[in-house]
């Protein structure tokens, strides 16, 4: 097992153990991920065990888990069986044989552990999502799917209830009629609040083949949890995925979108594609915060792109440019494209790692 195919192995490795009738949820496939990335996905014996000790919740579930791993992986005549002894493994210390003094050793040592797993972590959270191996992309999942993105919101001409503002005359007044006359509590309002709808435009062309992933999943993460958005591609052609991504399950839908996208690791025609996106789904960008993922790579011609996002920028309430190179040391916004939409772009943000998303999904919440 190569280290690129791992993941998606193991991820059809839970799929098929789903539909033989193992409840394999979301957070029991994180957990077998992250347990064959420490134990090592090569080796059958300890992707065995940490299968059963991860996905099985059951008796039933270990007499389908062997059936459906000797289907899946091929024998299992080197695998341990069910009721097989627990293999023993002596490590030889290489530590003075000093008993530590009080107050010191233990607390030390997990003082140092938690550091250090902090440290991995906010190491993890700055790197570059194109340049991570597949057991980081697997923490790097796991973190999306725990964002906490907000809808951004916005004022609507209707007057809601509420404890200070305005004096509601009219609640008021009937309040007072309903005592006969007499005084009652007095009443208020303000203006009413409402989601704003978000939309993605994600370039999935060859240039951003190692972001078009994990931006689709960030685009997941938030319109699953505002639930009010819509997603496109942009390559050779624009493609709509909104309903592909509406599966709970991240993994699903990442996989859904994929089997919709046509032109996956194609040329850039951004121009093109923001055309057709405005003369179908005009209604979608008026006042909608619009977040556009590119590094700005035009094969068509940039003054078509100039024109259509300087359109976007008039029907939009916010336009919002992500590019994976904005946050790398050097970075020069040169690129034709870029260049042509900068003044009709409201916030030119980064996009490259953990970090830059967590601060877009701040910008998007803000807008």
């Amino acid at each position: 097992m190569t280290a690129h195919e791992g993941p998606e192995i193991l991820l059809g490795f839970t799929r098929a153990l789903r539909a033989a009738g193992v409840q394999v949820t979301q957070d029991r496939a994180h957990g077998f991920l992250q347990a064959t990335a420490i134990v090592g996905a090569g080796d059958p014996t300890a992707t065995y065990t940490a299968g059963r000790a991860t996905l099985c919740a059951g008796p039933d579930d270990l007499r389908r888990y062997d059936q459906v791993f000797e289907a899946w992986f091929g024998s299992t005549a080197t695998l341990p069986g069910p009721q097989g002894p627990p293999r023993t493994v002596s490590v030889t210390s290489t530590l003075p044989e000093t008993e530590p003094q009080e107050g010191e050793g233990e607390g030390e040592e997990t003082d140092d552990l938690i550091r250090a797993r902090a440290s991995d972590l906010e190491t993890l959270r700055h790197r570059d999502v194109a340049g991570l191996d597949p057991a980081e992309q697997e923490r790097v999942a796991a973190l999306i799917a725990r964002l906490r993105p907000r809808a951004p919101r916005r004022r609507t001409p209707r007057q809601d209830p509420w404890r200070r503002g305005r004096v509601d005359a009219h609640r008021t007044l009937r309040a007072s009629l309903r005592h006969l006359g007499e005084p009652a509590g007095i009443h208020y309002r303000r203006r009413g609040e409402r989601p704003r709808r978000v939309v993605w435009l994600i370039d999935v062309s060859g240039s951003m083949s190692s972001y078009a992933d994990v931006l689709l999943r960030v685009a997941h993460r938030v319109s699953s949890t505002t639930g009010n958005g819509a997603v496109f591609t942009m390559g050779t052609r624009l493609t709509n995925v909104t309903r592909a991504l509406r599966h709970r399950d991240p993994d699903r839908a990442l996989v859904a979108a994929g089997e919709t996208v046509p032109d996956w690791s194609g040329g850039t025609r951004l121009g093109d594609d923001l055309q057709a996106f405005l003369r179908r789904h005009q209604g979608l960008a008026r006042g909608a915060v619009v977040v556009i993922a590119s590094d700005g790579w035009e094969r068509g011609d940039t003054a078509l792109l100039e024109e259509q996002v300087a359109r976007l920028h008039r029907l939009a309430h916010r336009v919002v440019w992500a590019n994976p190179h904005r946050g790398k040391v050097g970075y020069e916004p040169l690129q034709r494209g870029i260049v042509a939409v900068l003044p009709h772009v409201d916030d030119f943000v980064a996009g490259h790692s953990l970090a830059t998303y967590e601060d877009l999904v701040e910008v998007i919440a803000r807008a």
